[in-house]
């Protein structure tokens, strides 16, 4: 099932390129080119629905439901992916190790010993 659907997809997919790419711009007339009626109004004259645009509507609405199905398909199938921090090795890290030694002022050397070097003033 969802091989069959996923084909359907590709097509639709392949349908709805060639059906967008066919269609000319709203501005592309002669009229558009020197500023009269172009793409920027709001409430242009429009004219009737074309078969192109027809196609382009029923082509995106398949789209819009061959998604919506394969999402559906897949994650019911078991074909989730997870996680990428699922997939990464797990790796056990030893604790830090305490140190004897007290920090040293900034400037002298370490101590030695556990012992506190001499603050010269």
């Amino acid at each position: 099932m969802i091989i069959l659907v996923t084909i359907l997809h590709v097509l639709v997919c392949l349908f709805l390129i060639i059906v967008v790419l066919l269609q000319s711009g709203k501005a592309a007339d002669l009229a558009g080119a020197f500023g009269g009626m172009g793409s920027q109004t709001a409430f242009g004259p429009r004219g009737s629905a074309t078969i192109l645009s027809k196609a382009t509507t029923i082509s995106a609405a398949l789209f819009m439901l061959t998604s919506l199905s394969l999402a559906i398909l897949y994650t019911r199938e078991g074909h989730t992916t997870g996680s990428v921090l699922d997939k990464a090795p797990v790796t056990k890290q030893a604790p830090a190790k305490q140190s004897t030694t007290t920090p040293a002022i900034p400037g002298q050397a370490p101590a030695q010993g556990g012992q506190q070097a001499p603050v010269k003033k």
